[in-house]
């Protein structure tokens, strides 16, 4: 019975996002003790539909963003993680890192379900807050770092929007 009320207790004090379940098949590398790991917990979704997926990348502009087949071939870090979209409840995803450090995290909204980044539909995230606009993302942008736990970031999703390019959807 107490073990019960402790376990009652520790969900009613978890993180909404951390209760909704934690997406993608590294999602045990981001429960308690954990680690190294990061959580991004993900706002700002267009709709419902397709698929999301979680990058990441080496901390260097020569590195970030760079063909993954390049990077492997050379023993670079990079990852990726796939999760199919809840039809509704907040959403988190986790992706494990190699070990504490500096990395460059991606989040993508694959909206048409191709697998590649489609400039026109899909929807793009980092951990910073800037607005891409129109510029390529900058490795500063994507920077995170990572302890021997979990790092948690929170990314609001951005899609094109006309000439100004990538924003954030206005909340309603």
């Amino acid at each position: 019975m107490a073990a019960r009320l402790i376990l009652a207790a520790l969900a009613l004090a978890a993180p909404a996002a951390a209760r909704a379940g934690t997406l993608g098949g590294e999602a045990p590398a981001c429960a308690s003790g954990g680690g190294p790991a990061i959580r991004a917990n993900i706002t700002g979704l267009k709709d419902r539909t397709g698929s999301l997926k979680l990058e990441l990348y080496p901390a260097t502009e020569a590195d970030f963003l760079r063909n993954h087949s390049k990077l492997i071939a050379e023993r670079k870090t990079f990852r990726r993680v796939w999760a199919s979209i809840p039809a509704d409840g907040a959403i988190a995803m986790c992706i494990r890192v190699p070990r504490p450090g500096r990395y460059a995290l991606v989040f993508t909204h694959d909206r048409d379900g191709r697998s590649k980044f489609n400039f026109w539909t899909d929807g793009v995230g980092f951990p910073s807050r800037t607005k891409l606009r129109r510029t390529r993302p900058t490795v500063e942008q994507a920077a995170i770092t990572v302890g021997r736990g979990v790092a948690v970031t929170d990314i609001r999703t951005q899609y094109l929007r006309g000439i100004r390019g990538f924003a954030p959807i206005p909340r309603s």
